[in-house]
């Protein structure tokens, strides 16, 4: 496990010399913790005192205690069964954590860029890219607040990353092959392998100071204007070569990350990194009318006479997650997933505001955008902190969360009497930043969550969060992504989903290890954040992610930067390969001879 600890007073990005794992930061012998993984080791009697007692097994946050649920409330023979109950419970976290980032984190994130007047590159870049990263970003900022699961964002990072540049990269060559950009797709793997560099030395050297952590971000920014440059030196070469009516060369062809067949709808998933300059192209193109067999099945139901609803049937409709039409037309499959989503769905939208800048009227839903007014702010006390400033009495008389209740219901009375059904009004924007929040803060709750239960099987499993972080948390971070880049594939954008699994995971590791430890440093007014990976399998991480870097910044410009389904089964079996080592690593098969 890598852990980690706040040292203050250092200098320097890293000072001082590798501090083993026996010894304290300051350098002074201490009485070991117990390990809550030695519960298991236990006779069955003695095994709930020591979860209740022993320091390493409390959680920092959260709702649940899952080690609790384990050893004090159900009977060891029942052990299966609860293992069961929280793997389903991990798969619905995951679900949640999709749903909660593609229809409402996503979507109004793309409001606010639209409102501040942010260019497609810029916001494809920097909101878009955040909203698709989010439950990554979100995960490892969890992880990083506790020592005890730092190792947990290291596995999941690396791990995504490891599985997107291998994996989901090799499956769209597999299903299209097709031939990459090639000057954005070496931009981005070098950025990306810089990040990793950058990751491994702070692990080598076993610290990050508050210097080192600003520089994780500052580099996603010069990131951010690297592509914003690269995008428009691309547009004013063929704006030039449109003045001379001259076709545009080969490279610039091979250059350009827009694929032949076009399409006018907008994926919030393309507004990533490696997608903003494809968003700027497919939202210039003009809107032709679709022909009649293509019209969206709802234009048939509109009533030829004009109808006004009233507010209890607005807020009705609103509240409803369901599309009856949509629902006949799909099959069991998707009707099966939409069942486990409805409670999610019909959730956050009772508590999360969506501002759609697309609709004419902009998603405004009166009565239901005033009851935000009045929801939102309360699910921001409680989900903040697990609840902890919420129920806090201000002088020991009014808890928090009744006062943030009076306010809203105060504002949301104003806001119903002074607005209509039928018109947004003028300031109807601001509610994108109320659920930017509101959704960002569920994310969270739900990612806390995640790491919890992870932990916990890792101490029923005897595992160490590394390789939990790399398998578990990876994939189930990384699966929309990946589903979505194979639709992509198939639909005949293979560019956009291979340029979007090296421009994502670039936000997330810069992001995630650069505020995960500057939020861990103003937490503890520490001068630093001392990482001590104390087992073998970090490194095996660690070098098989650089690996895989090297070996496509090597081989894809020796094919010409053409892409076949061979390439792509050697990305796949490079991953197994990467797995069985990474198993074989953390049951002690393949370890390191001691001197």
């Amino acid at each position: 496990m890598l852990m980690v600890e706040t040292v203050s007073g250092a200098r320097g990005p890293f000072t001082g010399a590798h501090i083993g794992p026996q010894f304290s930061a300051l350098g002074v012998n201490q009485t070991p913790t117990e390990d809550c993984r030695d519960v298991c080791g236990l006779n069955i009697s003695d095994r709930c005192d020591f979860v209740r007692t022993t320091p390493d097994c409390r959680s920092q946050g959260g709702y649940l205690n899952y080690l609790e649920g384990i050893f004090c409330h159900f009977p060891p023979n029942l052990l299966p069964l609860v293992i069961t109950l929280y793997a389903f419970w991990l798969l619905y976290l995951f679900l949640i954590l999709g749903v909660t980032a593609a229809k409402f984190f996503c979507p109004n994130l793309s409001a606010i860029s639209t409102a501040l007047k942010l260019s497609h590159n810029v916001a494809g870049v920097t909101f878009l890219a955040f909203g698709n990263g989010a439950p990554d970003i979100f995960s490892a900022l969890v992880a990083f607040s506790d020592p005890r699961t730092a190792s947990l964002a290291f596995g999941a990072l690396f791990g995504a990353g490891v599985l997107v540049t291998t994996a989901v990269a090799g499956g769209i060559a597999i299903l299209r092959p097709f031939t990459a950009a090639s000057r954005p797709f070496l931009r981005d793997v070098v950025f990306y392998m810089v990040a990793v560099f950058l990751a491994f030395t702070a692990l080598y050297f076993g610290r990050v100071t508050l210097a080192w952590a600003l520089a994780y971000l500052g580099l996603y920014v010069f990131y951010v204007v690297t592509v914003v440059l690269c995008t428009w030196i691309y547009q004013w070469q063929r704006r030039a070569s449109l003045v001379y009516s001259m076709p545009g060369t080969p490279e610039m062809l091979s250059d350009s990350e827009e694929d032949p067949v076009s399409s006018n709808s907008y994926d919030y998933r393309l507004g990533g990194p490696g997608g903003a300059e494809r968003v700027s192209w497919r939202l210039s193109q003009p809107r032709i009318p679709a022909p009649p067999h293509l019209v969206h099945p709802g234009e048939e139901y509109r009533p030829l006479l004009f109808y006004q609803e009233t507010t209890v049937q607005i807020l009705a409709r609103a509240l409803n997650p369901l599309d009856y039409r949509k629902w006949r037309s799909k099959s069991v499959y998707w009707r099966a997933l939409k069942v486990f989503k409805l409670p999610v769905e019909f959730l956050m939208l009772l508590t999360v505001p969506v501002v759609d800048p697309d609709k004419e009227d902009g998603n405004w839903k009166r009565p239901l955008n005033c009851l935000h007014l009045v929801i939102s702010p309360l699910v921001l006390v409680l989900t903040l902190q697990s609840g902890a400033y919420g129920v806090y009495d201000i002088g020991g008389l009014v808890p928090v969360w009744a006062i943030v209740v009076i306010a809203g219901t105060a504002m949301a009375a104003v806001t119903f009497f002074a607005t209509s059904n039928s018109e947004p009004p003028r300031l109807h924007w601001l509610f994108a930043f109320l659920g930017f929040l509101t959704s960002a803060l569920w994310i969270n709750a739900a990612a806390t969550e995640v790491v919890n239960i992870l932990r916990s099987l890792g101490v029923v499993f005897r595992l160490s969060n590394t390789v939990l972080g790399l398998t578990l948390l990876a994939w189930g971070n990384s699966i929309g992504d990946a589903f979505s880049d194979f639709t992509l594939a198939r639909q005949g954008y293979p560019r956009m989903a291979f340029s979007a699994c090296f421009g994502g995971i670039i936000l997330n590791l810069l992001v995630g290890v650069g505020l995960g430890c500057l939020l861990q440093i103003s937490r503890s007014h520490a001068a630093e954040v001392k990482l001590e990976p104390d087992g073998l399998l970090v490194w095996v991480l660690a070098g098989t992610l650089g690996l895989s870097l090297v070996c496509s910044l090597v081989s894809v410009p020796l094919q010409c930067f053409r892409l076949n389904k061979v390439y792509g089964f050697c990305l796949l079996l490079f991953y197994v390969n990467f797995l069985v080592v990474a198993l074989l690593t953390e049951f002690g098969v393949i370890h390191l001879r001691s001197a």
